[in-house]
């Protein structure tokens, strides 16, 4: 028993997936990795499903496990979310509306045929801001960044949960350059 005898029970906060965050997709077996970042490109949270899962649904569990500490009571909710067109669906437009998150997201071209195409009972376009679009390039670096290690790249690991600990050492290492 370590630390004297004393007894200890760890308990693991991210469980195994059962298909180990492995699915098909185009290019075989794969791995995608869902990750929340701030303005400089450094991850809040992270995530891994199968590679054929699809990206909307996964948006809200990643915004769920932002925790920033501010000294007071963390931080869990962005002020603004920059995300790409796969992440453009009402849906989810509407849950981050009821948070009170600002949505940059642009419309999918099937979205705005559809609205079009029901006239003036097809509302109005949601608000986008392509100032702040611009800056969804963080995220697209930070994956490069992170693709700069070989285990991350390929996917050496059996075990998602093994996989993920080598995404969150980076993160942190990410963090630890910031400070430095």
């Amino acid at each position: 028993m370590p630390f004297g005898g004393a007894r200890t029970n760890y308990t693991i906060s991210w469980p195994e997936p059962d298909d180990h965050a492995l699915g098909r997709s185009r290019g075989g077996w794969s791995t995608k990795a869902h990750a929340a970042v701030d303005a400089a490109g450094r991850p809040l949270s992270i995530r891994l499903t199968a590679g054929q899962a699809g990206d909307n649904p996964e948006l809200m569990p990643v915004l769920a496990d932002i925790a920033v500490p501010t000294g007071g009571r963390a931080r869990s909710r962005p002020d603004t979310v920059v995300a790409d067109k796969a992440y453009s669906h009402p849906s989810t437009r509407k849950a981050l509306r009821a948070k009170g998150i600002n949505a940059v997201i642009p419309q999918r071209r099937d979205q705005i045929a559809h609205r079009l195409a029901r006239g003036s009972r097809g509302g109005r376009p949601p608000g986008f801001d392509a100032a702040a679009y611009r800056g969804r390039n963080v995220i697209e670096r930070g994956y490069s960044d992170v693709k700069q290690w070989r285990g991350l790249a390929t996917r050496y690991d059996k075990l998602g949960l093994t996989y993920r600990a080598g995404a969150v050492l980076r993160a942190i290492i990410q963090w630890l350059n910031h400070l430095v």
